[in-house]
Formats: structure tokens, sequence, C-alpha cells
């Protein structure tokens, strides 16, 4: 995750609100709202973007890098069908 953009987006794929990212990433909802507040490249230590990541991860956020012109983006894992 590079970009304002995936973090926002990455957190509407979850229905998180920046509290609930907070709480799960150990960064402060201060430092979530100021790395949202702009567009573009995310500026803050590489820790903190480290744990935001990780956990956007564990909860099935794809993240896409930017390639051939097209921007980067992020996406839900597939889910596993419902067993029944």
């Amino acid at each position: 995750m590079r970009y304002a953009e995936q973090l926002r987006a990455a957190r509407a794929l979850l229905d998180w609100n920046q509290e609930t990212l907070a709480e799960m990433s150990d960064v402060g909802v201060a430092t979530i709202r100021r790395m949202e507040a702009r567009n573009g490249p995310i500026r803050a230590s590489s820790d903190r973007l480290w744990r935001l990541q990780e956990v956007l991860e564990r909860a099935g956020v794809i993240f896409i890098p930017e390639e051939n012109g097209q921007g980067p983006g992020v996406r839900l894992a597939k889910l596993s069908p419902l067993p029944g």
C-alpha cells in the first residue's frame, strides 16, 4: 500500500471506520485521519504503514500495485463458499 486512496478503499471494502482500523492496527486514529486526508502517496513511517497493511491483508484485502499506466487499487480475496 502506498496511496491514501488505497487505504480509504480498503477500509470501505471491509466496512470499517477509522476507529476500528486504529484499534486493530495499534495506529492512532489521528494518524489514520492524517494519512487519508490527502490524495496520493502516504507520508508516514514504514512501521505504521506496515502495521496497517498487515491488518488489512489479514482481513482479506489485496493491494494491487500501479502497473502499465493503470493506477493502484484494492480488492477482496475470493471468499470461500459456505458449506451447506
